[in-house]
């Protein structure tokens, strides 16, 4: 059964990029901000979030902390053009597995989302 990703970034161009990427892989579902994503997918099994930082109304971070406070225990990516914003605590307590900074290396994010969602690192967590 393949993993499900959900893609959040309010840039369609983005989304596409990401659904032609990876729907030979995975399960793509988009949503262009943080309340669509909410609205649609809070009470679904979702394996991976990759969101922008930064979206209309509720910005990344704000989204993940609503999605873990639903119960979500799935992998996170945060994309960002400025990481400067972002802040190790925050980061550690939302459990955020990888941040990439724009423009994208997709080599680097195929391997992170791969591994991401690999059974090893399944395994990894269950030993932390």
């Amino acid at each position: 059964m393949k993993k499900k990703i959900v893609i959040v970034d309010d840039d369609e161009s983005i989304r596409k990029t990401f659904f032609l990427i990876l729907s030979s892989n995975y399960l793509v579902y988009l949503a262009k901000n943080a309340e669509e994503a909410l609205r649609r997918f809070e009470s679904t099994d979702i394996d991976l979030i990759i969101a922008d930082l930064k979206l209309p109304n509720l910005n990344g971070l704000g989204m993940i902390t609503k999605f873990r406070k639903t119960g979500y225990k799935g992998e996170v990516i945060l994309i960002s053009a400025c990481p400067d914003l972002l802040d190790s605590e925050t980061l550690s307590r939302l459990d955020i597995g990888y941040i990439f900074v724009k423009p994208l290396d997709l080599d680097a994010l195929n391997k992170s989302i791969a591994y991401l969602l690999s059974s090893e690192n399944t395994q990894r967590k269950a030993i932390l």
